[in-house]
């Protein structure tokens, strides 16, 4: 079998057709999932960008050791494995901005690395060029897929495609937009990642932001049905297995964020300016505790397999499963070291459940260290960052013993909007002690394991989940 993935960076799951939304364009997604198995609890494992794509590539929970840094050269990824034991011919096309700056190196083990730019430091002068939704980064991304398709769909392949939309900046055509938020005037917000009130923002910049969002969403979906149907039409789908999914999700109000995390910079473009080159200047960010609520962790996953089943399953998987799964599915021994779980037996029904809890993190670190999470840019860590962990029935929130913890009951509340834990202190207790056994399992440092060995029953507390 070929194999193409498809990650769509920052795509929210209940924002497309086929997970309930009613309200969002999606026809070819939506069409595409009834050939899938579609996962309705896949979960984020580590967060934000690159550090997803580590753990795809490598099968492992990397927030317990790694974080935002470039794949350790002892790492086996998946490309490699493909190209070096599997004899496929190994393609990635990807418009993210981080894969091959700053030392990175994810181009490891493609035989054909395509980096499309315009999401970077050169966005401004890509954005002079366009004229045409085809000029945009996601559609030249998609038809540099077609032609790299086109070119070697006729050997066994597995081809990487990466786009970075919908992350922001949101600028799609206003035509676009206008679905949303019929009185669009090209407006273009950034996000504040902050307390919305707090920063000064309105409604009506929350809304057209979350408009700009959704037509890129719909641009999105439009360019990967291109690129569907050029599968379809190459005569390849049958021998093909085909995955979309995203990395994470955003907040447009929700819990009243606005962005996916909370960090604190100068606010005027010369101060930004001298942020950028911090190490020179000696200027830098802040991070602060920044929750990962539903919005953020639970992600789109789509599985196509000939041949199989169409299904939703219900089973608790995460993103580490998919490398697994692949080297299963084509006949290549899992490495002993790899965390993830083949999610192969619930693709063919062998298997109801995989997992009984999964675990989302930002990349472990302590307070005063230096990160250039999410944007590249150095911000010192002002408060350790939570772990989520999520069952069936609970949402999960804990930091260190330091700090309170948080537990909602997804059942209930599934916008998290009551914490829980003080009414629940042996659910607290309980999940707790079976993060702990997680994090032992996976060969978490002690430094990073000490701190979270406790949870004081003095923090089991009630109130705002914001605190």
């Amino acid at each position: 079998m070929n194999i193409i993935m498809i990650v769509s960076d920052t795509f929210r799951r209940d924002h497309l057709g086929c997970y309930g939304n009613k309200g969002i364009y999606t026809p070819n997604l939506d069409k595409f999932a009834h050939r899938c198995a579609q996962f309705e609890n896949c979960y984020a494992a580590s967060f934000p960008t690159m550090p997803n794509r580590a753990d795809l590539f490598t099968g492992k929970f990397t927030f317990s050791y790694l974080g935002w840094m470039p794949l350790p050269a002892e790492e086996k990824v998946l490309a490699e494995i493909l190209f070096e034991e599997a004899d496929y011919t190994t393609i990635a096309v990807v418009d993210t901005p981080f894969f091959v700056r700053r030392g990175f190196n994810c181009d490891r083990g493609f035989k054909d690395f395509v980096w499309v730019p315009g999401q970077g430091s050169e966005r401004t002068r890509i954005n002079s060029e366009r004229q045409y939704e085809e000029d945009y980064c996601a559609p030249r991304t998609i038809s540099m897929a077609e032609k790299c398709l086109e070119y070697y769909h006729k050997e066994k392949f597995f081809l990487y495609v990466d786009i970075w939309d919908p992350h922001e900046p949101w600028d799609p055509l206003p035509e676009r937009v206008k679905l949303y938020y019929p009185s669009y005037a090209g407006q273009l917000i950034d996000p504040c990642y902050w307390d919305w009130h707090e920063y000064g923002l309105k409604e009506e910049d929350i809304n057209i932001a979350h408009a700009c969002y959704c037509g890129e969403i719909t641009m999105v979906d439009f360019w990967i049905g291109r690129l569907l149907n050029k599968i379809e039409s190459l005569g390849i789908l049958e021998d093909t297995i085909i995955v979309f999914t995203s990395d994470h999700g955003f907040y447009f109000g929700n819990h009243g964020y606005f962005g996916k995390g909370r960090r604190k910079d100068p606010r005027s473009q010369e101060q930004r300016e001298r942020l950028y080159f911090s190490e020179r200047k000696g200027e830098t960010g802040y991070w602060y505790r920044s929750p990962l609520y539903e919005e953020i962790v639970r992600v789109p996953l789509l599985i196509y397999i000939p041949g199989v089943r169409p299904r939703r399953v219900k089973s608790l998987v995460s993103s580490v499963d998919l490398m697994p799964t692949f080297l299963q599915l084509v006949g290549v021994e899992i490495p002993k070291n790899v965390h993830g779980k083949s999610l192969v037996p619930l693709l063919e029904g062998e298997k109801e459940t995989l997992r009984d809890f999964v675990v989302t993190s930002w990349g472990f670190s302590e307070i005063g260290k230096k990160t250039k999470a999410v944007d590249g840019q150095e911000r010192k860590i002002k408060e350790i960052q939570p772990c989520t962990i999520t069952t069936e029935k609970w949402g999960f929130l804990y930091t260190t013993e330091d700090y309170p913890t948080e537990l909602y009951d997804l059942e209930r509340d599934p916008y998290q909007s009551e914490n829980v834990s003080c009414k629940n202190p042996k659910i607290v207790r309980d999940l707790h002690h079976q993060f702990v056994e997680f994090l032992e399992q996976i060969g978490t440092d002690e430094r990073y394991l000490s701190p979270r060995r406790k949870v004081k029953t003095s923090l089991i507390n009630g109130g705002n989940s914001n605190f």
